[in-house]
């Protein structure tokens, strides 16, 4: 049983109220969670305030994790939810506007394959 579906009524409708519109994506990009080795991932949603991403192995929440997307630093967030090999994070800092537009505007229309998960 996935994290997600263990989680109470109350918690589950707090986890969906994001406090920013999310855009689906396909962002080629690495994971590097705390203590352990990154891996390369897919990011396919991106707020201002997280994302979620491709994961094989489970990660649990509260876990830190790192983000890096080519041409950026590495972005600090924490694991909220792992649910069949996707998992969503809160950034720790809101993104900027301009770099959160920036990197939607460079992966838009590039012909990627879109997923839609």
């Amino acid at each position: 049983m996935s994290d997600y579906a263990m989680m109470d009524s109350y918690t589950r409708a707090a986890q969906e109220d994001r406090c920013a519109p999310r855009t689906r994506t396909s962002i080629p990009a690495a994971l590097r969670p705390s203590g352990a080795k990154g891996f390369q991932t897919v990011v396919h949603d991106l707020s201002l305030s997280g994302f979620s991403a491709a994961a094989i192995n489970r990660m649990h929440a509260g876990s830190l994790v790192w983000l890096t997307i080519p041409g950026l630093e590495a972005l600090e967030g924490e694991v909220i939810w792992w649910n069949n090999c996707l998992v969503g994070c809160a950034f720790h800092k809101l993104l900027s506007p301009v770099i959160h537009d920036t990197i939607l505007a460079r992966y838009a229309g590039d012909g990627v394959f879109r997923s839609v998960i």
